[in-house]
């Protein structure tokens, strides 16, 4: 039975994993090497349940014993000793997550599920830096994870199926809806999302439109609740050509090669909302983001 969760790296996808366990009475061990880092995830932890609070989803009570369910580590060793199940939320980058599975592998009680939150890394690889790969899985979650539905879950090369189907039981105790994929680049999500992302930039690199015309035609033409272009920098620039270089990697194919103007962003360190501008300028307290001056037809 799954009750002790343990979640390496407090970032805005971390946060979110702990505050929907800790809402649904696990017992979470948040981790990250930064103190700073996790008092800044109680107070957004404790700043989005103020929001379920105000409109009737949860009550007082709830949000203080979600908070009393959350404890926080500096320390891997420590944070993961007496977990049942590690789940892996650090940035998108291959080499940083091999390290931190090697060192969650030593350290993690043998029976503990080994999962990752990675939105396109092979698990197959990931689950090469442990001695329990038939332990290893994906446990995707989309962003912002109290609000979102969807778990990803992705199979690797040799995970076992008694595994995948803890997992999926685990998600639906979350209220979450799981998809069992397997491990090719992208999954599914990204596989399809971020191309279409890819070709929306090509379209405004070549001149075909300019940001709020291609957004618009995407809410309006196809009931999409948000363009491809301010998706992107929800999501992050630099996350959206990281998924992409892990595509055209993986599949040799030149239609996941990324388009320059993103390429371009991310080393002028336009990253989206996370820098204050992407496609679109954002202001603290403005809930309509502007499309940058760069960006109009």
């Amino acid at each position: 039975m799954i009750r002790n969760i343990a979640i390496a790296g407090a970032g805005t996808m971390g946060n979110g994993i702990a505050h929907i366990f800790a809402q649904n009475n696990f017992e979470v061990n948040l981790i990250d090497i930064s103190p700073e880092k996790l008092e800044e995830a109680l107070q957004t932890i404790s700043g989005n349940l103020d929001r379920q609070i105000a409109k009737g989803l949860i009550t007082a009570e709830a949000k203080q014993l979600s908070l009393t369910n959350i404890s926080t580590f500096t320390s891997i060793k420590e944070g993961v000793a007496d977990a049942d199940i590690v789940v892996e939320a650090v940035t998108e980058n291959p080499e940083l997550k091999l390290k931190i599975f090697k060192e969650i592998d030593e350290y993690a009680p043998a029976s503990a599920i080994l999962a990752t939150n990675t939105s396109s890394i092979s698990i197959t690889k990931i689950a090469s830096a442990t001695k329990r790969p038939e332990k290893v899985i994906g446990m995707h979650f989309m962003n912002p994870v109290p609000v979102m539905k969807l778990v990803e879950i992705i199979n690797g090369f040799l995970t076992e199926p008694a595994v995948t189907q803890t997992v999926t039981e685990l998600s639906k105790q979350l209220g979450k809806v799981p998809c069992v994929v397997n491990d090719y680049p992208g999954f599914i999500a990204n596989r399809i999302l971020i191309p279409m992302i890819n070709e929306a930039i090509c379209s405004l690199y070549e001149g075909i439109a300019g940001a709020e015309e291609i957004d618009m035609i995407m809410k309006l033409g196809m009931a999409h609740p948000m363009g491809p272009l301010q998706l992107a920098d929800f999501i992050g620039l630099d996350v959206c050509l990281s998924i992409l270089q892990v595509l055209h990697e993986g599949f040799g194919n030149p239609k996941y090669a990324p388009c320059p103007l993103l390429v371009n962003m991310v080393a002028a360190g336009r990253l989206g909302v996370k820098t204050g501008e992407g496609f679109y300028i954002y202001t603290p307290g403005n809930n309509k983001p502007a499309v940058s001056k760069r960006f109009t037809k």
